[in-house]
């Protein structure tokens, strides 16, 4: 009942619309790193204590390109599994995978009818994933910001986590929204804002502090993974790669030194302080005084996460079953607003999803 009473009062009771409702996604594309936590999940966790929060794993977005189905599925199984591990409440937030609840997909066709060439046109992250075989790329890989959009408007959502990759869909969503509203002239959906944080960390390679971590990256000594124990932990921040020099005692002197300011900057997110805070306690000293401290820290605050992670996904059947709980939940604000879109539009009778 405590979770139900926190959705109602942050609902205008007035127009029935939420007045805090925050929606994200993230794509199952498994082997998730520290990059991956401190970029955004972490920042997930801490949303639940102020949002009405959405999480969702988007595997409709995963299939713009090829997947093999079994590891699709084995990857959405361990995304959730990050996600729980990391401290995304499935009683406080709702935490389901995309393709369970139909009316994303819906809306999603709507919205077609509603963007315009022009806008999906101007979206960079198409040209960069097309490439030069532009004319091979799938249609969803084209239209998948319309998804985008209907993913968070689906749940009628007032903010949305976005990075400075993401800023131009968001925009695009603001736009579709505004679209849809003025043709129909119904006050149907909110323009969302973004929810930019200042301690969002962006994590280098431990190999090349001038490339993002990454999964891809062919080196496993390049990342730290959710999945890693303590004694990996520790071993990968030991051969992270540095230079000779001593740590500056402030952030000035990090300039030009990409693999220390990773490392500086890791050490910070971690223990929830500034950088120049850390270069003040650690200015002056060597990587071999500050690797062993950073391992610990490391150590103390993933390997709990990595243990639970495991333990999860020795019960698939578990995930599989709070996913479903999630998808429930999901739809059962969907479906409402599906429906009065239907009726807007024009369409005769219901949705076949009861």
């Amino acid at each position: 009942m405590r979770v139900i009473r926190k959705w109602v009062m942050m609902t205008d009771t007035k127009s029935n619309k939420p007045m805090n409702r925050i929606f994200s996604g993230i794509q199952p594309t498994g082997n998730l790193h520290l990059g991956n936590y401190l970029g955004a999940i972490r920042n997930w966790v801490m949303l639940q204590d102020s949002f009405e929060s959405i999480y969702c794993v988007v595997d409709l977005h995963a299939i713009t390109v090829p997947q093999d189905p079994e590891m699709l599925r084995a990857s959405t199984r361990e995304v959730a599994a990050s996600l729980i591990a990391a401290g995304i409440s499935t009683e406080r937030s709702i935490l389901f995978n995309q393709s369970c609840v139909p009316q994303h997909a819906e809306l999603a066709w709507i919205f077609n009818c509603t963007a315009r060439l022009g806008w999906l046109n101007r979206m960079t992250q198409f040209k960069e994933k097309a490439g030069k075989n532009r004319e091979n790329a799938t249609v969803g890989l084209y239209a998948y910001p319309n998804l985008m959009a209907a993913d968070i408007l689906v749940y009628r959502a007032t903010h949305v986590p976005v990075g400075e990759d993401q800023k131009q869909h968001l925009e695009l969503t603001r736009d579709i929204a505004q679209a849809f509203n003025s043709f129909y002239q119904k006050d149907v959906f909110p323009l969302p804002e973004p929810q930019i944080f200042g301690s969002a960390t962006r994590v280098m390679s431990l190999r090349n502090g001038s490339a993002k971590m990454s999964k891809s990256d062919p080196s496993d000594y390049a990342r730290i993974n959710m999945t890693d124990d303590a004694d990996m932990i520790a071993q990968k921040i030991r051969k992270a790669k540095t230079d000779a020099d001593a740590l500056p005692s402030e952030k000035a002197g990090l300039v030009g030194r990409p693999e220390a300011e990773n490392l500086v900057g890791i050490y910070a997110a971690l223990a929830d302080r500034e950088v120049d805070s850390v270069l003040q306690e650690f200015g002056g000293r060597g990587f071999a005084d500050f690797k062993p401290v950073l391992a610990d820290l490391a150590v103390a605050q993933l390997s709990p996460m990595g243990q639970k992670m495991r333990e999860l996904m020795e019960n698939p059947a578990d995930i599989d079953a709070i996913l479903a709980d999630g998808a429930a939940r999901a739809a059962a604000i969907a479906r409402p607003l599906m429906a009065e879109v239907r009726d807007i539009v024009g369409f005769l009778g219901t949705s076949t999803d009861h």
